[in-house]
C-alpha cells in the first residue's frame, strides 16, 4: 500500500498563511481600481504591431535579451542598453531583485505602499522590515537610513510616486538615502510619467541604484505585461543570474517597441488623464465627509467619514469598482483610479448617493 499524499507535509511552512494575490473579474463594471490607462489602446498603433509580427514569432522563442526593445528604451530613458533589463511586468523584476539580493536576508520598505514588495520578498525568503512613512505620507529618511544600516538589510524599496498614497519624494531625498547606505536601493517609478522626478540622473553617481519602470500604467499595456529596470553594470550582472530566460514574449516586445515609436500619442493621453485628475480631485474635495490627499499619479487616495468597506460595497452595488485598502495605516481610506470623464462622473454620483444615505 502506497503512502497517502499530504500536501501540508510538503508545502513551505513560511507560506502556509500567505494569501495568494487575487484580482476578481467584475464584468460590466466601471473599473477604477488598478490604475490602468482608461483609454482603449490606439487602433493605429495596434495595426503597426501586427504589421511587424512574422510567423516565426509564434513557433520560435523570443529574444531573451529583448535587444531591439532595449535599444528603443535607451533612446527613451537616456540610459545605455546594457544598463536596461526587460521583464514580464514590474512584478517579475521585483521578484528578480529579491532573488538576487534578498534571499536569506532582509529588505527595508517605506510603508504603506504596494503590497507585492512584501509578497515577492517573502517568496524569495527575504524578511520584510517596514519603515512607516510620516503622517503626511512623506518618507521618514532618518528611519530608512537607520534600517538600511542593519547588516541583514540588503535592499531598500521606495515607490516613487508612491502607491496607494500618490505622493512623490524629491530627488534630493532619494539621493540622501542612496549616499548613506551600501544596500541596493530600488526606486519604483511605475507612475513616473504622471508626476514626480525620475532618479535616472542619479545612476551615474550611485552604483547601488535600481529604477523600476512599467508600460502598464501611462503606456496602456497592462494586458501585455512589460516592465523594465535601469541599473549599473555590477548590479545588472547579479540580476541577470536570476532573470528567467525568454521571459517577455515576442508579441509584447513588438507592442512595446510600437508604443515607443508613437510616444507623442500616449503623452497626449497622459495630459488628458492629468486634466481629468484635476477635475476629479476638485469634485471629491467638494463632497461633504471626504478628505482628499495630494497626488502626482493617475489615482487619488481619499478618506471618508464612513467605514471604507461600507463605501466600497456601496459602490460595487452601483457597478463601480475602486480599490479597498485593508491597511491600519490607511484607516477609512480608499483609492480611485482616474477614469474617463464619463466614468469619473458615474463614480462621483454613486459616491455622493452613498454619503447622503
Amino acid at each position: 500500500m502506497g503512502s497517502i499524499f499530504a500536501i501540508n507535509t510538503l508545502a513551505r511552512d513560511d507560506l502556509k498563511v500567505l494569501i495568494p494575490y487575487d484580482a476578481p473579474a467584475y464584468p460590466n463594471m466601471i473599473r477604477l481600481a488598478d490604475n490602468e490607462n482608461p483609454f482603449d489602446f490606439p487602433v493605429e498603433v495596434k495595426n503597426k504591431i501586427f504589421q511587424t509580427i512574422v510567423p516565426q514569432d509564434f513557433n520560435r522563442y523570443p529574444d531573451t535579451n529583448a535587444v531591439k526593445l532595449r535599444e528603443k528604451l535607451s533612446s527613451y530613458t537616456g540610459v545605455a542598453p546594457e544598463n536596461i533589463m526587460v521583464g514580464n511586468g514590474s512584478d517579475e523584476l521585483i521578484l528578480t531583485v529579491m532573488l538576487a539580493f534578498g534571499a536569506g536576508a532582509a529588505f527595508a520598505v517605506a510603508t504603506p505602499t504596494f503590497s507585492m514588495y512584501g509578497i515577492h520578498g517573502r517568496i524569495a525568503l527575504s524578511r520584510e522590515l517596514k519603515v512607516p512613512r510620516l503622517e503626511d505620507f512623506s518618507l521618514d529618511v532618518k528611519s530608512l537610513i537607520r534600517a538600511a544600516a542593519k547588516p541583514e538589510v540588503k535592499i531598500v524599496v521606495i515607490c516613487n510616486p508612491n502607491s496607494p498614497t500618490g505622493n512623490a519624494a524629491p530627488l534630493d531625498v532619494i539621493e540622501e538615502i542612496l549616499a548613506n547606505t551600501n544596500a541596493v536601493v530600488v526606486v519604483d517609478e511605475a507612475y513616473g510619467e504622471f508626476g514626480g522626478e525620475t532618479g535616472a540622473p542619479l545612476l551615474k553617481n550611485y552604483p547601488n541604484l535600481v529604477i523600476l519602470r512599467t508600460f502598464s500604467k501611462a503606456l496602456s499595456m497592462a494586458g501585455m505585461r512589460v516592465g523594465y529596470l535601469l541599473a549599473r553594470g555590477p548590479v545588472m550582472t547579479e540580476l541577470l543570474k536570476t532573470k528567467p530566460p525568454y521571459n517577455v514574449n515576442s508579441f509584447s516586445q513588438a507592442a512595446a517597441r510600437a508604443v515607443l515609436d508613437n510616444m507623442p500619442l500616449f503623452q497626449e493621453r497622459v495630459k488628458r488623464i492629468l486634466a481629468e485628475r484635476e477635475h476629479l480631485f476638485s469634485a471629491l474635495a467638494g463632497l461633504p465627509g471626504i478628505e482628499v490627499f495630494p497626488t502626482e499619479t493617475n489615482f487619488i487616495l481619499f478618506r471618508t467619514v464612513l467605514p471604507s468597506k461600507m463605501v466600497y460595497d456601496g459602490l460595487l452595488e452601483r457597478d463601480v469598482l475602486i480599490r479597498y485598502l485593508d491597511d491600519p495605516a490607511l484607516s477609512r481610506c480608499l483609492r480611485v483610479t482616474v477614469g474617463t470623464e464619463r466614468e469619473n462622473g458615474v463614480f462621483l454620483k454613486a459616491l455622493g448617493d452613498i454619503l447622503k444615505t
